[in-house]
């Protein structure tokens, strides 16, 4: 049995769902599903009750759960425990921070940094929200900022700013025009990056759109923003992104596009700070730094 093994079942348990959780693991259903068989064969006894519709724990695997998650937890933090053995004068902290940050935020945190430069070294590691999530559960980031919402086991967040969502749409197409509505979005095509690069609020996007009549679907597999414009640009398709010109966003528009609010829907998508709750009770110094962190980059408007 390997920790990959705990990995996995954790994955599944949590999801009760193995194309579920085989996506947030960024790997195919049928390997996922192997590792899992061949766990229940090393440990003897059957882990998930399967059928076509829907997975359930056994008994077996109701209590494996919170071994497996202790388990893990001990693994993960083999990395900054040894830094802490170590013991450095001013240790490094590692911030997850993901694409498309707005400017105000990306200005808090500046901020934030040099604050708290006499105490420790931030350093920023990038990555989608999916990805920083990973990377806080396993201890390899003491807090990241992510895109909501998340729901996790032992994962703490705060939300620290709501960003409003309008259509990218082709210039040439709504020059002049203020809004749009749902119903003109029908007849056109919603340009998309690859889910990994995706935070979970589009899933509600995608049920919300599809529910309103909008059923045609492009997936640009680049993850580059400029591509998703070059594409609306031609006409004929459109995309959902952040709606403040002040958002990191703006940079990456031109003139060939435009971004509408709709009118008879309102998203937003929210960014928090997430971080592992059993760290905090673990090392006083992160609880404080996380303070800070609330401190130095929530919206006072909120």
């Amino acid at each position: 049995m390997e920790i990959f093994h705990l990995r996995y079942f954790v994955a599944v348990a949590e999801k009760l769902s193995f194309s579920g959780a085989a996506r947030s693991l960024h790997m195919a259903t049928s390997p996922l599903s192997q590792r899992i068989r061949d766990l229940e064969r090393e440990l003897g006894t059957v882990l998930f009750e399967r059928d076509s519709h829907h997975v359930q724990l056994t008994e077996s695997g109701t209590a494996l759960l919170p071994i497996a998650r202790d388990a893990l937890s001990r693994f993960d933090d083999v990395p900054w425990r040894l830094r802490e053995a170590i013991g450095r004068h001013r240790p490094v902290v590692y911030l997850g921070v993901p694409p498309g940050l707005h400017s105000t935020l990306r200005e808090r945190l500046t901020v934030f940094t040099r604050r708290c430069a006499e105490v420790c070294e931030l350093k920023r590691w990038p990555g989608g929200s999916r990805e920083l999530l990973l990377g806080v559960q396993r201890g390899e980031l003491a807090m990241a900022l992510v895109h909501l919402p998340v729901h996790a086991e032992g994962i703490e967040v705060f939300e620290l700013m709501r960003e409003p969502l309008g259509a990218v749409l082709p210039a040439a197409d709504f020059a002049g025009r203020e809004a749009v509505s749902l119903h003109e979005l029908v007849g056109l095509t919603y340009v998309r990056p690859v889910a990994r690069m995706l935070p979970d609020y589009w899933d509600e996007l995608e049920a919300r759109l599809t529910a309103a009549g909008v059923h045609r679907r492009m997936t640009l597999d680049t993850g580059d923003y400029g591509s998703t414009a070059e594409v609306i640009a031609n006409g004929g398709a459109f995309a959902i992104s952040m709606l403040d010109p002040k958002s990191g966003m703006q940079k990456l528009r031109d003139e060939n596009i435009t971004v509408l609010p709709i009118q008879d829907f309102s998203p937003s998508l929210a960014t928090g700070l997430i971080w592992r709750q059993d760290r905090t009770e673990e090392q006083p110094e992160l609880h404080e730094l996380i303070a800070a962190a609330k401190g130095s980059m929530a919206d006072p408007m909120a």
